[in-house]
């Protein structure tokens, strides 16, 4: 059996990587349109308004620390590439929902009376936008990070040598 790994080839070209400002672009981009939409349909200019800030900032935001977390320290993790994709999902998004849902929180309690007459009164909203862009990031890069790992351990894989007859 051979063990050498085959260097790409028209015929075996190398996976996508994960690019993490493409993927911080998709995890804006997709609740923004998303969320936009929904406001512009249905008439809440305070639903448009956050779907470019709160929500798709968010998103963009934990995307960033994510990612940049998996490509340097996740990768060196044994559950992180052995767990099945959707328990690394779940525990994902429900760490980050919990997260940004402290920060939520302690904004709306903590931050206006920090801010007094400069700032005006935070939107309520944003106790439930952080949490769920928060989550909506979390499975976007989680889904995007284990496609790409799993696309280029496939690819790393010695290719079966047709003369050993297995």
């Amino acid at each position: 059996m051979s063990t050498t790994v085959h260097a790409p080839s028209p015929t075996r070209p190398r996976p996508r990587q994960f690019v993490l400002w493409r993927e911080v672009l998709v995890a804006y981009v997709s609740p923004a349109v998303t969320a936009g939409a929904g406001g512009l349909i249905s008439g809440q200019p305070g639903l448009l308004l956050a779907a470019f800030t709160s929500i798709a900032g968010t998103s963009a935001v934990v995307a960033a620390a994510l990612g940049l977390w998996l490509q340097r320290r996740g990768v060196r993790r044994a559950w992180t590439t052995t767990a099945p994709r959707p328990v690394l999902i779940v525990w994902f998004v429900v760490v980050t929902a919990a997260v940004t849902g402290l920060l939520a929180w302690l904004a709306l309690g903590w931050l206006p009376d920090r801010l007094g007459p400069f700032g005006g009164p935070l939107p309520t909203r944003i106790q439930w936008d952080l949490p769920l862009s928060g989550a909506v990031a979390a499975t976007i890069i989680c889904w995007r990070w284990r496609g790409a790992r799993r696309r280029i351990e496939r690819a790393d894989r010695p290719a079966a040598d047709p003369m050993s007859g297995a």
